[in-house]
């Protein structure tokens, strides 16, 4: 037997195997999983296609829901990630601040694979190698490929202020956040707490989580009067919504009573707060961050190609720069042609046009182009049942009919995902 991952066996790909044992190439001739002709393809597919999922992010749970929409027998589906559940980033501000429980923010990858008969693999990917159609875990095996997916999402840079590594909460990975926010609240509930917050970064994330936290523990044991909430940015806040949607923020955060520093660069962190670029301070007795992300170090551990920032680079069929086997989505992937902010809400429009474009691949059928939207809806939810919506440049209201949009639109994703 050439290769581990033989044809007879529908399920044995699916076992990882020791690194050592790689499949070794055919006598007397190339490899025919070089072959990337549709007659190649197609002769693959009957053969059945190995699809390796790496990832649990949105448009790999969305890419799971299109499979069990619409079968596809001859594909069979690996899907790696660390953890069995997946948070929902969307419903995370609403989970700290008491809107969601945590069964609410999740998806079971696990029980999303199987839906599909596929497999869900509890490791991290640690390479990958798009020639030799492998990719390495870190329990020492590696599984090979027809085709792969990644979609891993960003890692924390809060090394880029001193001091926080130690002293800060950083906000990804989401699932560090979830549980050092539950120890953080309950902190403020005991004596002695923290009573000064401070939230580093003015985006979208960091408003919403100002936002959550503020609510959430005004709400609770009394502790709202005396306790301060305050954001700190180096520039402008918010400045993903349009100035009108922003006047709206500015009047929420006053009304709320979250302090706002702009022009407010920070520079360090320590356990009395943070230091400005200017040399001034803020003082704090708990300190988040939420304005710094880079490209997780694995991408750049085998042959995939790259942008400036280390995030992988794709083509607008969502395949990686040079290679034909391999996707990528999400916030780990930057489109070369049609770069846009990192936001979850690119990654769940990928997720549509990346299950098809698998498809067609394992089909031999020619793929589709994705070009995301310009503009998009933002939604920026007050921790109390009310929101601030903004898109294009013009579009902007606020209240309880922008979190009732909010809340329908995440519980209808969510629901994809339920029994």
């Amino acid at each position: 037997m050439d290769d581990a991952f033989h044809a007879g066996d529908d399920t044995d790909w699916l076992r990882p195997r020791p690194r050592s044992l790689r499949p070794a190439g055919r006598r007397g001739g190339q490899d025919p999983r070089q072959d990337l002709s549709r007659a190649g393809l197609r002769s693959r597919v009957s053969a059945r296609t190995r699809l390796v999922l790496v990832g649990g992010g949105h448009a790999h749970a969305l890419v799971l829901h299109g499979l069990a929409e619409a079968p596809e027998p001859g594909i069979d589906v690996a899907l790696v990630a660390p953890d069995r559940f997946a948070p929902y980033s969307g419903m995370l501000p609403g989970h700290v601040a008491g809107l969601y429980s945590r069964e609410e923010m999740h998806i079971d990858l696990e029980r999303a694979a199987a839906r599909i008969g596929g497999r869900f693999l509890c490791a991290r990917a640690i390479g990958f190698h798009g020639a030799a159609r492998r990719i390495d875990l870190d329990d020492g095996t590696n599984l090979s490929f027809d085709i792969l997916s990644i979609d891993i999402g960003i890692t924390p840079d809060i090394d880029a202020i001193a001091g926080a590594r130690e002293y800060a909460i950083a906000v990804k990975p989401i699932g560090d956040l979830l549980a050092k926010t539950d120890e953080l609240i309950e902190r403020v509930r005991g004596p002695g707490g923290p009573r000064r917050i401070l939230v580093v970064g003015g985006g979208a994330a960091g408003v919403c989580l100002a936002f959550a936290l503020k609510a959430r523990l005004s709400r609770e044991n009394g502790a709202g009067a005396a306790l301060a909430v305050a954001i700190a940015t180096a520039g402008d806040i918010a400045p993903e919504i349009n100035a009108p949607a922003r006047f709206l923020l500015r009047r929420a955060l006053a009304r709320e009573g979250v302090g706002l520093r702009l022009n407010a660069r920070v520079t360090a962190i320590d356990a009395h707060g943070a230091s400005l670029a200017d040399g001034t301070r803020i003082a704090a007795d708990a300190v988040l961050a939420t304005s710094h992300a880079k490209a997780p170090a694995v991408l750049g551990l085998g042959d995939l190609a790259r942008d400036p920032d280390g995030f992988l680079a794709i083509d607008e069929t969502l395949r990686v720069i040079g290679q034909e086997r391999v996707f990528a989505a999400g916030d780990c992937a930057t489109s070369v042609a049609h770069p846009r902010p990192k936001a979850g809400v690119f990654a769940v429009r990928q997720g549509p046009a990346l299950f098809s474009n698998i498809r067609a691949l394992a089909r031999g059928e020619p793929l589709r182009p994705f070009v995301p939207q310009r503009d998009w809806l933002m939604l920026i939810a007050d921790g109390r049942g009310g929101a601030i919506a903004s898109r294009g440049r013009f579009l902007a209201f606020g209240g309880r009919l922008a979190f009732r949009l909010k809340d329908w639109l995440d519980r209808r994703f969510m629901a994809l995902f339920g029994d």
